[in-house]
């Protein structure tokens, strides 16, 4: 085969420009990295050589080894894991193989100090070696396979692949130094890198002597860290394997590791992260937690070891009654594995439990970033929904910053006999919303619901601690047993009379038939003139928007109710026109007019712009005097 260049994708190219020319302070993480993907490489081929042993016979010891050339000013890290072929050579380092590249892509600021912290987040740590080389050199062979491949880059904007030649399996990257990174030539400064980041590799780590006759040496200990007690490990051990296993750069918000004993038996190595993963919000949800049997890798892509809620942890189980040869088809409804996935789940939930009544603070930071995620299990686990509900954390009118359910019971108003929530995608445009007004003014809590996942639960869950969840877009307000919360030395606002009323809502009926289910006078409205509400046994007006955002909503459009706010001057001056003087054109107009400002403001597009700037004109130019 001759040498064939590829271009980078156009995000790798954007990458390996930053890496480049970064002033990032931490430049030995490129080691880290490298020893990092080789263990996974290797952890691989030992998982793909229960069912074919002949892929390590000839090399059954799997190991990483470091080689300095001070001559020629290279670093050489050598694995005998898995290889990659030329295909693989080709998506794994010359594009960013992740569902989130477009993602990557958008985090970038041109800010070089702050985009080469995403290089973790994003799981391309390979290419941090361009920080410290001006060229990367990588000879890959496939286990099982005869023919090898050669990568080369220079860091620009293209790579060369060539047939090579590598004895043995597994993958060699040579990075030729730059002269401002020779520190990375000395053995002592390898030395200490190694043991400060890479010491819980669970193989060695070996240094190649530099002259022939002296011994090589291993620089790690080389045990899993997950097997050692807990007084062993320093803090700094398990952040670095939480950097190892989570391809992060951040340091764990929780660790949790524990030991479980009895009829099934295994140990969990499990950190949630201070900063939430990239890939937190993709549709599929994955779990990147490691399973383990008997210290042997089996797979980091397990629907049943943790439910999607969890899917922001990371770590490691490690299995001691899952039998060696499991496949991901005999994991599926195991039921080892789902004794230990209801482990798993209690213990994290009860450590969240734990830390938020522990330090208040730190917990709404987690909730801040996970949250949204965790609140998938309010409806989807029935096991412990309502232990996550009860630590559900909301926005509302009356808390500074979040309030949980118990307080917002504590503060709630005499006669008050539901939990008030309005679901949008704004908080801003929830705290504005006209439907509100009327519980404003009675010093009613409603909280604010603006992640997708609330409409869901909602609809699962009807009550807390006897206390229904009431929209206060949908039904009655319900106010009348609360009093008003107003100074009682404040003048209100008259409200139009009663037989105005009946005709303006008669003829608003009339002119609106087919296009609201109802006309009503409001009682929750203080301020704004109009407002939509759904009809009690109505789909909720946001989770309507929701489904059909995401093309799962059948059947016709829901019709809405038209609420008039009976102490508003212009609602009072229509009203006072319909009973004086009946239909008229002018009055359907208004009629128009308002059912399209109400839309607007529930950020709906108004049916027919032309016909609305129409009216809208004429109105103003009749001074609304018809």
């Amino acid at each position: 085969m001759t040498e064939q260049t590829h271009e980078f994708q156009a995000e790798v190219a954007k990458l390996l420009d930053i890496v480049a020319h970064s002033l990032y302070s931490e430049k030995e993480i490129f080691l880290r990295e490298l020893v990092s993907n080789a263990s996974d490489a290797c952890d691989r081929l030992r998982y793909a050589a229960l069912t074919k042993p002949e892929l390590i016979k000839e090399d059954p010891e799997f190991k990483v080894i470091l080689s300095v050339d001070q001559k020629a000013k290279t670093l050489t890290i050598t694995d005998n894991g898995i290889g990659m072929t030329e295909q693989e050579m080709i998506d794994n380092l010359g594009t960013i193989a992740r569902s989130g590249t477009s993602r990557f892509s958008e985090e970038l600021t041109g800010d070089s100090n702050k985009d080469i912290n995403l290089i973790g987040q994003f799981g391309v740590g390979f290419y941090s070696s361009f920080m410290v080389a001006d060229k990367v050199t990588v000879i890959s062979r496939k286990a099982g396979e005869e023919t090898a491949t050669v990568w080369s880059s220079s860091g620009g904007g293209s790579f060369d692949i060539a047939e090579g030649t590598r004895e043995g399996r597994g993958t060699t990257i040579t990075l030729h130094m730059r002269k401002e990174a020779k520190e990375y030539l000395e053995p002592l400064r390898l030395r200490n890198i190694v043991k400060t980041y890479a010491d819980h590799i669970a193989l060695p780590v070996i240094l190649k002597a530099e002259k022939e006759g002296d011994e090589d040496e291993v620089l790690n200990t080389a045990s899993a860290l997950w097997t050692r007690q807990k007084s062993e490990i320093t803090a700094e051990q398990y952040t670095e394997f939480y950097h190892h296993v989570g391809q992060a750069f951040d340091s764990p918000w929780m660790t949790l590791h524990s030991k479980v004993e009895g009829r099934i038996e295994y140990t969990m190595l499990l950190f949630i992260p201070e900063q939430p993963p990239f890939d937190l919000f993709s549709p599929e949800r994955k779990s990147k937690l490691k399973l383990y049997v008997k210290r042997v890798f089996i797979t980091d892509d397990c629907e049943e070891l943790i439910p999607a809620y969890l899917r922001f942890l990371r770590g490691v189980v490690d299995s001691e009654d899952l039998p060696l040869n499991v496949s991901r088809e005999m994991l599926q409804n195991n039921p080892v594995l789902h004794k230990i996935r209801g482990g798993l789940v209690k213990k994290v939930i009860g450590e969240i439990e734990k830390k938020a009544k522990k330090d208040p603070e730190s917990f709404a930071s987690f909730w801040d970033n996970f949250g949204a995620v965790l609140k998938e299990g309010i409806y989807e686990d029935e096991d412990n929904g309502q232990r996550i509900l009860k630590l559900a954390q909301f926005r509302s009118t009356k808390a500074d910053n979040r309030t949980n359910l118990a307080d917002y019971l504590e503060r709630m108003k005499e006669g008050q006999d539901a939990i008030y929530y309005i679901t949008g995608d704004e908080i801003d445009a929830l705290k504005s919303s006209p439907q509100l007004e009327g519980f404003a003014a009675k010093g009613i809590e409603v909280l604010l619901l603006d992640d997708a996942v609330d409409n869901f639960w909602l609809s699962r869950i009807s009550e807390y601690e006897g206390k229904s969840f009431k929209s206060v877009t949908r039904g009655t307000a319900g106010l009348e047993n609360v009093a008003e919360e107003k100074d009682p030395s404040a003048k209100l606002e008259p409200k139009a009379e009663s037989a105005e009323m009946d005709s303006l809502i008669a003829l608003f009926k009339q002119a609106l038939e087919g296009k609201v289910k109802d006309v009503k006078e409001s009682s929750r409205l203080t301020e704004s003139p109009v407002c939509l509400v759904a009809d009690d046994g109505d789909m909720d007006i946001h989770l309507e928007k929701v489904l059909k955002a995401h093309k799962q909503f059948g059947g016709a459009e829901s019709m809405r109710i038209l609420e008039l706010n009976p102490t508003h001057s212009l609602i009072k001056k229509l009203a006072a026109n319909a009973k004086a003087s009946g239909t008229s054109e002018a009055l359907e107009d208004a009629a128009l007019l308002l059912l399209d400002q109400a839309h607007i403001v529930e950020g709906d597009p108004v049916s027919d712009p032309v016909a609305f700037s129409k009216r809208m004109a004429d109105f103003m130019a009749s001074g609304i005097s018809a």
